[in-house]
């Protein structure tokens, strides 16, 4: 998420980061509307006593502290969030719908801040795998609640560890879970925080760890966890999975292979919108292959 991106000479209109800086104030100041009306809404009221408690709603809701940060942040710095405003818009649809919800996010970055003010009331947790860029993140937005991940993979090991799952009796999505315990799957993440396995987690967004050179962690085993995790939900609903940066070779492969093609709803530039089923409610799916 801290990788910079070159920026093309000729830029559409949303492409700009005077004019996304602006819609994102905008698309912040719009949430805290979003959420006024989602705490009025009442199926037993009439229209018009719904219009007016909608309206008392508005008046009496006071903006969180990390709102009203994040607010005054991207309408005053030259600096904006990684994805666009289309691949933004996406997730936001979903929060207005799950809020307020778990919400994990792989990654720490320029667009944290505003992550953690989409999801007001809820609980909102970054996973870095860079300490340094944590403490300088940290240092400027505090409120954000994120956490240091090591992993155990390297992107030069994606192809063969997308052949030594299948091979593995404990990366197989029968045997899988628990995946803190599961050292014996590499795809595993088992050294994360406590927070992470004893969360039922709504939405998960999937934009780290860095996977643009070989030794960097690549994003197979965030991936791999992700669609376990979906899958062994216990709640009422689905799992919602968003994966970016889909144009490059591996995020493309490990998403189609665990994340599932007949799973994926919308997409929009770089990133896929996955809404995943738990095991229960997967009624063709064998125990021995997760698509």
């Amino acid at each position: 998420m801290t990788q910079d991106k070159s920026k093309s000479g000729k830029q559409t209109l949303l492409e700009r980061p005077w004019f996304l800086a602006v819609a994102l104030a905008g698309l912040l100041g719009g949430a805290l509307l979003i959420t006024s009306f989602i705490r009025a809404t009442d199926n037993t009221l009439s229209l018009c006593s719904t219009a007016k408690n909608t309206a008392a709603s508005i008046a009496e809701y006071t903006a969180t502290p990390i709102q009203l940060q994040s607010i005054v942040h991207y309408a005053t710095s030259h600096t904006v969030p990684q994805q666009s405003f289309e691949e933004i818009s996406i997730s936001l649809n979903v929060l207005k719908e799950r809020l307020p919800c778990n919400f994990l996010v792989f990654g720490l970055g320029r667009d944290s801040l505003m992550w953690a003010s989409l999801n007001p009331g809820g609980n909102t947790v970054f996973l870095e795998e860079d300490p340094e860029w944590i403490e300088a993140v940290l240092k400027d937005a505090p409120s954000l609640r994120a956490h240091h991940v090591q992993y155990r993979t390297h992107l030069s090991q994606a192809g063969s560890l997308l052949s030594y799952y299948k091979n593995e009796p404990m990366c197989l999505p029968a045997n899988a879970f628990p995946i803190r315990y599961n050292q014996k799957c590499p795809l595993a993440l088992t050294s994360l925080p406590d927070e992470f396995y004893d969360t039922e987690w709504d939405l998960i967004m999937v934009d780290a760890p860095k996977g643009y050179f070989p030794l960097a962690p690549g994003r197979m085993a965030a991936i791999f966890s992700s669609a376990v995790m979906a899958r062994n939900r216990k709640g009422a609903g689905t799992t919602h999975v968003f994966l970016h940066d889909v144009d490059r070779k591996v995020e493309k492969a490990f998403a189609n292979e665990f994340l599932c093609e007949k799973y994926k709803t919308t997409s929009a530039g770089r990133l896929w919108h996955f809404e995943i089923p738990n095991a229960a409610n997967m009624s063709d799916q064998p125990g021995d292959r997760f698509c």
